[in-house]
């Protein structure tokens, strides 16, 4: 398999900790500190419509009223949302070009699937580097020596 072609979904971590946009932030901070995740899917209903992310929830943690805040108060609103079986490649060059933390990943339903952190990112690196993942050489590598 072409490494540009490996499926996104190969590296999501399936099933992400959700809040929906009404949770409290006190809640949401309380989640991602008991589970250790950096990044969580916002949903109204069943769809993703928001990402709140650690390092946004820093930035108010200790404000004044921060006790009546929501999670669609702070969350991203336009969140990096890809469809299962997108091309991994193509899933971190964007991540890397617009310096995006985490991709959400749907299925056909828009339904949450999982979640594409840069750590899931580091993980299949290191199975490249590793040697653990199978690849073809591209179509332009020629074997033959040069004269």
């Amino acid at each position: 398999m072409e490494l540009m072609r490996i499926p996104v979904d190969d590296y999501t971590t399936p099933n992400p900790i959700t809040v929906d946009e009404l949770t409290p932030i006190s809640q949401v901070l309380t989640l991602m500190d008991t589970h250790d995740v950096r990044h969580v899917p916002v949903l109204r209903g069943l769809r993703p419509v928001g990402i709140l992310s650690q390092r946004d929830l820093n930035l108010v943690r200790n404000l004044s009223g921060v006790e009546t805040l929501r999670a669609r108060d702070v969350m991203i609103s336009e969140p990096y949302v890809v469809h299962s079986g997108a091309p991994l490649g193509d899933v971190v060059f964007h991540m890397s070009e617009h310096k995006i933390g985490s991709a959400i990943v749907v299925g056909d339903d828009d339904r949450i699937d999982g979640i594409f952190t840069l750590t899931d990112a580091l993980n299949a690196l290191i199975e490249v580097l590793r040697g653990d993942v199978l690849t073809e050489p591209s179509s332009s590598y020629d074997e033959s020596p040069t004269l």
